[in-house]
C-alpha cells in the first residue's frame, strides 16, 4: 500500500498503524495541487510495490460560505485541489491501471448530488467529480478498468478544521449535525472497500446520505421545501 499526502508525520502515524496488522504501507509525500508531485509519487510507488492494481483520489476540502462572501479565487482554489488534483492522480496512474485492469476509485460526496446554502463551491466541484466519474466508467470500461464514485454523507473527518485556504485548525467550529447521523471512519472505509471489491459503479455512504440523494431523485421539489423551511446550510469556515 502507498499512502501519499502533504504531511509526512501524519503518514508516517498510519503507516505505523497499517505495519502493527502486518501489512506494509510506503509514505511519500506530494500536493496534487502540484504539476509532477503525482508523477513521481505513482513512480515511487509502482518501484516499491510492484504495481498499481487501486488507485483512490481522496485529497479535498470543503470551502465555505454564501456566493457573495466568496471570490473567483476561492472557487478556483477549491477546483484545483477537488477537481484538478484528482485528475492529475488520474492521469499518473492511468497506464498502470489499465495494465492491470484495476480499480479507480474516487471521493466524492452527497454535495454531488444536492446543494445547500453556503457550500456552493464545494457542490460545484462534487458535482464536477460525479460527471467525471460517470464518463470515465464508460471510457475505461473496454479497458477492463472499474470506476467506483464513493459519495459519503456525513462521516467522521477533519475537513471542519480545514478553512478556506486549505489550512488546518486546531478547532473546529461547532457543529449542528446531531451525532447519530455522523458515521464512524472506520464504519465507512469498510462500507468503501466492499464497494471497491465489487466493483460497483457509486454507492452512497451513511443512511442520510442514501435518503438526502432519494429525495432529490424523485422528489427534488420536496427537498428544496425541506432546506428552506429548516434553514439548511453547509458548514462554517474555521476560524
Amino acid at each position: 500500500m502507498a499512502l501519499v499526502a502533504r504531511r509526512r508525520d501524519r503518514l508516517e502515524a498510519l503507516a505505523a498503524e497499517i505495519g502493527q496488522t502486518g501489512r506494509r504501507a510506503v509514505v511519500i509525500t506530494g500536493d496534487v495541487t502540484r504539476d509532477g508531485d503525482l508523477e513521481r509519487a505513482a513512480l515511487e510507488a509502482r518501484a516499491a510495490l510492484g504495481k498499481l492494481d487501486v488507485v483512490v483520489a481522496n485529497a479535498g476540502f470543503g470551502v465555505a460560505g454564501t456566493l457573495e462572501r466568496l471570490s473567483l479565487d476561492d472557487y478556483r482554489r477549491q477546483f484545483e485541489t477537488n477537481v484538478f488534483g484528482v485528475l492529475r492522480t488520474v492521469y499518473a496512474t492511468l497506464d498502470e491501471l489499465k495494465k492491470t485492469r484495476g480499480r479507480l476509485v474516487l471521493i466524492g460526496s452527497v454535495s454531488g448530488h444536492v446543494g445547500v446554502p453556503g457550500s456552493s463551491a464545494y457542490s460545484m466541484s462534487k458535482f464536477a467529480l460525479h460527471g467525471l466519474a460517470a464518463a470515465l466508467g464508460h471510457e475505461l470500461a473496454p479497458h477492463g478498468v472499474a470506476v467506483t464514485l464513493i459519495s459519503p454523507g456525513f462521516v467522521e473527518s477533519e475537513i471542519h478544521q480545514v478553512d478556506n485556504r486549505g489550512v488546518w485548525r486546531a478547532e473546529a467550529p461547532s457543529r449542528p449535525i446531531p451525532a447519530a447521523l455522523v458515521m464512524a471512519t472506520p464504519t465507512a472505509a469498510r462500507k468503501i472497500v466492499r464497494a471497491v471489491a465489487r466493483r460497483r459503479r457509486e454507492v452512497v455512504i451513511t443512511g442520510f446520505g442514501k435518503a438526502a440523494v432519494l429525495i432529490q431523485r424523485h422528489a427534488p421539489w420536496l427537498l428544496a421545501a425541506i432546506i428552506r423551511r429548516f434553514g439548511v446550510k453547509g458548514r462554517r469556515e474555521p476560524r
